[in-house]
This record gives C-alpha cells, sequence and structure tokens, in this order.
C-alpha cells in the first residue's frame, strides 16, 4: 500500500518537469531574439567613434547576430539533430537568447578593454571567456535534455557559438590574429567537452545504484513523455524496474432483452502513476475496447488499489485487456435475474452500500464528505471474507473516490468502512429478492476535456431497479470529486424519481499532469461549473430510466497472472531519486562547473 505522500511526490514531480520548458510563443521568443541581438550589436560598437557609420555597423551586427542564430538554430534542428522529440525549433530559439546575451556581453567587454589599451591578446581572452561560457551553458543544457548520441549533441552545442563569435571577429578585421589566439578557444572546446562527461558520469551514478538505470537517461525520458507526450522511452525504463504480480480484476455483466445492457469493471489496478504513462489511461481504454465490442454501456469504478499497483506499460495494459475482453462475454456464469435491494450502513465518517446479485455482493465505500484517498488490499480481503461467511460466494468492493477536501485520515477511514461494509453485507442478505430490471446510459459531455479533470470514458449511468426500489450507480470518468458535490448529485437525482444510488470515479490518471498546478491536476468539479456537470448526469438518468427492462446478471471474479507492476519500494525509489538527481545537479552546478571555470581562468592568466 503506498499512502497519501506518494500522490504527493508524483505531482511534485509532474510539476518539476512540467514546467521545465514552458515557454512563450515563438513568436514572442522571436521578438526578444531579434531585440536582444539588435542591442548587442549597437553594444558591441559603443566603445568606438559615435558616427552615422558606426550606428549602421551596429545595426548591421546585430542583424548578422540574429541571422546567425537563426542559421545555427536551423542547421541543429534539422541537420545535426534532426528529429529529437525535445529539441525543435522552439525550443532551439530559446536557448539562443541566453547564448547570445552571455557571449554578447563578454564581447561587448572585450571590446571596452581593446578601446582602453590597444591590446589584441586582452580581447581574445575575454571573448574567449564569454565563447567558454556560452558553451558550458549550450553543451550543458543540450545534453541533459535531447535524445541525441553524444557526438550530435556537442556539436549542436558548439555550433551557435562558433558562428556567434565568427560574427564578433568583423568588428576586429583589419586586425591580425596570430595562431596562439585560437589557444584558448581550443581549450575551451576541451573543457567543455570533459566537463560534460564529468557532469554526465556524476548524475548517472545516482539512478545506476538505486535502480539500475542511467539517471539523465530517466531524466530524459520523463521530459519527452512530459513536453512531447511521448511514452515509450519512460515506460522502457518502468517495465526494466518492474515486478510481476497477480492483479484481480472483477466483472458484473447486465444482459437486458436485446443483449448486453451494461458491464461493470472494477480492476484492482491502479490507473496511474500520471498522463498517458502505463495504466494510467487504462479505465478509457477498458471503457472504449467493451463499448466497441458489445455496444452497450461501461462503466469502470476504482477497484481497491494504491500506486503499488500501476502498471508499467501499454503492453501490461493490452495483456489486461484482452483478459477482460475473454471475460465478458456473457457465458451464462453465475446468471441470476434477481438481486436485493440497495442497502446503506454508516460507521464514524463511513457509508457503505451493499446490493446483491445472485451470489455475489456489489459494494461501494466512501467517507464523503471527508476526503477518499487510495485504500489497502486487505480492505478488499476483510471484506470477501465478511461476505463468505454470510453465505456469498463473493464481494465486488469499489472505492467510490468521491471526495477530496484535504488530508486523508487512513486508519481512521479504514477501519470504519470494513465495519460499514460488514454491516450492509449482513443487513442485505437479511433482505427479500426481487426481479431484476436494469437501464444504462452515458453521456460524454465536449466541453469538458482532461485539463478539466474529464476523462475520455465521461459518465456512465447504471439503474438497477428491483421491485418499487430504483438505485443509480453514476461513474465518472475523473480522479476524485470535490467534497460536497456527491451529496448535491444524489439530492438531485432524487427529484427525477431515483430513490439512491452512488456517485464513483474512475481515478483516472491521464488527468494528472496535464495542467501546472499545485495538486497536479483538477478533482470533478474543481473548476466544471457543477450545474454543467449534474445536467449531464440528469440527462443520463433520465436516459435509463426510459430503457429500464427486464435483466440478469453475471458476475466473474478473475486472477490474471503475471501482470507487471512498478512496484510500491520502486515507485517510491524513483520519486526519491528524481528530487535526488535535482539535488546532485545543483551540487553539480555549483562545485564542477566553478571548478573548470577557474582552470581556464588560470589559463588565461598565464597564456
Amino acid at each position: 500500500m503506498i499512502d497519501g505522500s506518494m500522490e504527493e511526490h508524483l505531482n511534485k514531480i509532474s510539476d518539476r518537469y512540467s514546467s521545465l520548458f514552458t515557454l512563450p510563443s515563438n513568436r514572442a521568443i522571436q521578438k526578444s531574439l531579434i531585440m536582444t541581438c539588435l542591442m548587442l550589436g549597437f553594444l558591441w560598437i559603443l566603445p568606438f567613434p559615435l558616427s552615422f557609420a558606426n550606428v549602421l555597423s551596429g545595426l548591421a551586427m546585430g542583424s548578422l547576430l540574429y541571422i546567425a542564430a537563426l542559421i545555427s538554430n536551423f542547421i541543429v534542428r534539422y541537420a545535426v539533430l534532426r528529429n529529437d522529440p525535445i529539441l525543435n525549433m522552439r525550443r532551439c530559439s530559446f536557448l539562443s537568447l541566453p547564448t547570445c546575451i552571455i557571449l554578447g556581453v563578454f564581447i561587448a567587454l572585450a571590446n571596452f578593454s581593446f578601446a582602453l589599451t590597444g591590446s589584441l591578446d586582452l580581447w581574445v581572452k575575454v571573448s574567449s571567456a564569454g565563447f567558454f561560457s556560452a558553451l558550458m551553458f549550450r553543451s550543458l543544457i543540450s545534453y541533459a535534455v535531447s535524445s541525441s548520441n553524444y557526438s550530435r549533441t556537442f556539436i549542436s552545442a558548439l555550433l551557435q557559438p562558433a558562428l556567434l563569435f565568427a560574427v564578433s571577429l568583423l568588428i576586429m578585421y583589419g586586425y591580425v590574429f596570430k595562431l596562439y589566439h585560437i589557444y584558448p578557444f581550443i581549450l575551451s572546446i576541451f573543457l567543455v567537452f570533459i566537463s560534460t562527461l564529468i557532469f554526465s558520469r556524476y548524475i548517472d551514478i545516482l539512478g545506476r545504484e538505486r535502480l539500475g538505470v542511467g539517471a539523465l537517461s530517466l531524466f530524459k525520458a520523463f521530459l519527452v513523455n512530459w513536453t512531447e507526450d511521448i511514452n515509450g522511452p519512460l515506460e522502457g525504463f518502468l517495465e526494466d524496474i518492474g515486478e510481476e504480480q497477480d492483479v484481480k480484476v472483477s466483472l458484473l455483466s447486465f444482459l437486458g432483452v436485446n443483449g448486453m445492457k451494461a458491464v461493470m469493471v472494477i480492476p484492482a489496478i491502479h490507473p496511474g502513476p500520471f498522463k498517458n504513462v502505463g495504466s494510467s489511461p487504462l479505465p478509457g481504454e477498458i471503457h472504449n475496447a467493451l463499448k466497441s465490442r458489445f455496444k452497450c454501456v461501461v462503466s469502470v469504478p476504482h477497484g481497491i488499489s494504491g500506486h503499488d499497483l500501476d502498471l508499467p506499460s501499454h503492453i501490461q495494459n493490452r495483456k489486461v485487456l484482452r483478459r477482460i475482453l475473454e471475460l465478458s462475454s456473457p457465458n451464462q456464469v453465475n446468471p441470476s435475474s434477481q438481486a436485493s435491494p440497495f442497502i446503506r450502513s454508516k460507521v464514524d465518517i463511513a457509508t457503505a452500500s451493499c446490493q446483491i446479485f445472485g451470489e455475489c455482493a456489489l459494494v461501494t465505500l466512501t467517507v464523503s464528505p471527508e476526503t477518499m484517498e487510495d485504500l489497502p488490499r486487505r480492505v478488499d480481503q476483510i471484506i470477501n471474507q465478511e461476505a463468505r461467511r454470510n453465505g456469498l460466494a463473493a464481494a465486488l468492493v469499489i472505492d467510490s473516490h468521491n471526495s477530496i477536501q484535504g488530508p486523508f485520515n487512513l486508519g481512521r477511514a479504514v477501519n470504519s468502512l470494513i465495519e460499514a461494509a460488514s454491516g450492509a453485507i449482513k443487513s442485505a442478505v437479511k433482505c427479500s429478492v426481487h426481479p431484476l430490471e436494469v437501464g444504462a446510459a452515458e453521456v460524454k459531455p465536449k466541453e469538458f476535456t482532461v485539463r478539466d479533470g474529464l476523462g475520455p470514458g465521461g459518465i456512465s449511468v447504471i439503474l438497477v431497479k428491483t421491485g418499487n426500489h430504483k438505485v443509480a450507480y453514476i461513474t465518472i470518468d475523473g480522479n476524485n470529486m470535490v467534497s460536497g458535490l456527491r451529496e448535491k448529485i444524489l439530492n438531485r437525482i432524487k427529484g427525477l424519481g431515483v430513490d439512491d444510488g452512488e456517485v464513483i470515479t474512475t481515478d483516472t490518471h491521464v488527468v494528472n499532469g496535464v495542467v501546472k498546478i499545485d495538486r497536479g491536476y483538477h478533482p470533478v468539479g474543481d473548476i466544471i461549473d457543477h450545474e454543467k456537470l449534474i445536467k449531464y448526469i440528469e440527462r443520463a438518468v433520465l436516459k435509463a430510466l426510459e430503457n429500464v427492462e427486464p435483466a440478469r446478471s453475471f458476475w466473474h471474479v478473475e486472477t490474471i497472472r503475471g501482470v507487471k507492476v512498478i512496484g510500491g519500494k520502486r515507485l517510491s525509489e524513483l520519486c526519491i531519486l528524481t528530487e535526488h538527481i535535482i539535488g546532485r545537479v545543483k551540487f553539480a552546478s555549483a562545485v564542477i562547473i566553478p571548478v573548470l571555470a577557474l582552470i581556464f581562468l588560470l589559463f588565461l592568466i598565464i597564456f
């Protein structure tokens, strides 16, 4: 079991990575680059006599500087790095800004020193210091984020400072340069090359010690996912560090007069860790696969699971999906045309419901309006034991995941939920059963997206009628729900003739990491207008009421063996490693780079 702190760690990671390349528009970057280059051009000619010719020269130099930056960006992007997923044209242009500023300021200082002393040697020393600084900056940034090999990355880092420096030499046209003037620039290239290797090895060791993978490679895999939605590299790492476990999947299907009416799939697999990685989109994938096959309403509530049961890749998702499709066919396993009423039980902060279909209890758990987070697997085990003690074959247990407003009191929630579930089961088995009737509907509001907290599965309603009692299981494809919204929804559907129900979220993590906020995602109702959302739910409930018909239920509980999960220990190590990588980068930047800069400075003094 992973507690709520893991969610906080993952949200912190998503916030760090998503903010790395939060850049202005390309148009704004180009405007800034043009203005910067023109200002540097005028700065370069300030030490010389003020004249109309020199002003034109400054304008020309600034223009040439911008053209050189533009040309080098095109060469880097389309010839050297080609299809690098991170360093696209926009980001290359953004990196040009600090490169131009660093080198440009040093060239301006070199020009002032030359104007004061007339020493070409001094000009070379100062300008080479700027070349070293600009190259160091670009080399470290490029190597840290580029997916290209080292030689291409270093060439891409070297090209722009070299072209920009070539433009600066036009100022000194007419002066005779000696062969030894190139030595500082050769040393710059050598020191930067060595420092980048030292820097990368120093960072990589940390990852190999903890997870057996290079830390920088892992960093790049995170980065390419956060910036470009490419999940392959990161999922490859997660597959390598994952561990095989047996996972549980439960299904409750409803067969109507004309075929499959609705399917409820409750995977004890956590839909994480974030965005499009691993099992994050699993609820939506299950929904789409079953809907495509059976043309029915599909509900994928959150099972009892935590981040220790995140799947590492889409490879594992497909393995689970194949088995779910095999199990979901109406093969007359555990059929029943009767069901008990929907029974609630409340203990302390916990509310549990139970409705029995044949020999199977469908149990929902919530602590709303208190905060509800992931529950440990032992909750499912204990509730199933209670169901068997009461003569049932199994319990399908749903973590409704429908309220969030602050810290989660796990110990208090677990104890009271188990007691409430036990009470609900005991009461339900004593009730008389009635003929089963089912209606179902779903809506997918186009105005709400993952950025608003609503996943692609939209809103599904499975309405169960036993005698005169009608209950609605409302599933929303989102990650949790703001406190109080559940109660608003349940009150509104009672006005439609529905006696009771539960509001459930899938806990999908496709909504995590797509917005830059402290929590890392929007729970359902955080920014979605409540009234609009409730209107959509009412529409689905009314549609389900219209198509209520006699039905049979089928349930199945399956253990899928040999499925890889990331695992709680590995995921914790991954979160900790990310923070440590950042710490090492800061240390290396504060120690390694200044030491090499000092070596270069001593050379300039001696030279």
